[in-house]
């Protein structure tokens, strides 16, 4: 069928109008721009196995207008999507060799190899100086840098699938079409979770470089604003309850120096002196 004759298909729904039922396998989410070709990659993925009929897909049309970046539309999908699987990925994939066979027994693998991972993908960051891909697209055909499952600090958009269970959000302070992927794995791994790239094949169609247009080149510098955020989400703090408090900090000697209980329990009577002298109580 060719391509600009293909639609959204019917079972393919927004997320704000979404249908209620059993609980779907999978639920595969997009932002779409182009609605022939997410109507492509969805007749891929039902060829593949991923069919209506225990999988569900949910769309965001950014056809119009971009009314959703990607962190506030994936964070819609992860909050309504109803599947045990959440893949969040591009418009413009094709499944190749891999199908929903292959995609189950990889995710099977990955838990018998870490019980506790919270997302996989196909490509992402290793360290400074190693990344794992497993990919065609315009760059390089078949791409196999392994081995496989590997653990990551990072994963490209293009294709992600998130546990359900694992209870990934993201931040409501960023907004952008860049670093979510990044950012899910932050946040998984914050909660002891971890992020890995699977041996799962298929062709991503898009340019796949944050620095290929202009505006693309623009929105790269939200990077600034994850740093910034984690840096103040990792900055040095005292952490205060009624009945406890201790200090976080980067530094192993001063957390070490000022969670000293010598150092702790003089400070919280101190506090609770100073609030009975300090506080009127009402009445009294």
């Amino acid at each position: 069928m060719a391509a600009e004759s293909l639609r959204i298909p019917d079972f393919a729904v927004s997320v704000t109008s979404r249908t209620d039922g059993a609980r779907p396998r999978f639920s595969i989410c997009t932002l779409v721009t182009r609605h022939s070709e997410y109507a492509e990659m969805v007749e891929s993925f039902v060829s593949h196995g991923f069919t209506p009929a225990d999988c569900e897909y949910l769309y965001i049309d950014n056809s119009e207008s971009n009314c959703f970046d990607a962190f506030r539309g994936c964070n819609l999908f992860l909050s309504e999507a109803r599947g045990d699987f959440i893949v969040l990925c591009h418009q413009d994939l094709l499944l190749l060799e891999d199908g929903r066979v292959e995609l189950e027994q990889r995710l099977s693998e990955l838990t018998a190899h870490e019980p506790e991972w919270a997302l996989c993908g196909n490509a992402g960051g290793v360290g400074l100086t190693r990344l794992a891909i497993r990919i065609s697209d315009r760059y390089e055909e078949n791409r196999f840098w392994g081995p496989f499952p590997a653990r990551v600090t990072a994963l490209d958009e293009n294709f992600i699938v998130v546990r359900r269970d694992a209870n990934l959000a993201l931040p409501q302070d960023l907004s952008s079409f860049y670093f979510y992927g990044a950012d899910l794995c932050i946040v998984a791994d914050l909660l002891g979770r971890s992020a890995w790239v699977i041996d799962f094949h298929l062709r991503h169609n898009g340019v796949g470089s944050a620095m290929a247009t202009k505006a693309a080149r623009a929105s790269f510098y939200n990077q600034r604003d994850v740093v910034r955020k984690y840096q103040r989400a990792f900055r040095s703090r005292w952490i205060v309850s009624t009945y406890f408090h201790f200090f976080l900090s980067r530094s192993p000697i001063a957390s070490r120096l000022l969670n000293a209980r010598a150092v702790s329990l003089p400070a919280l009577s101190l506090r609770a002196i100073t609030q009975r002298k300090t506080i009127a109580v009402p009445g009294k």
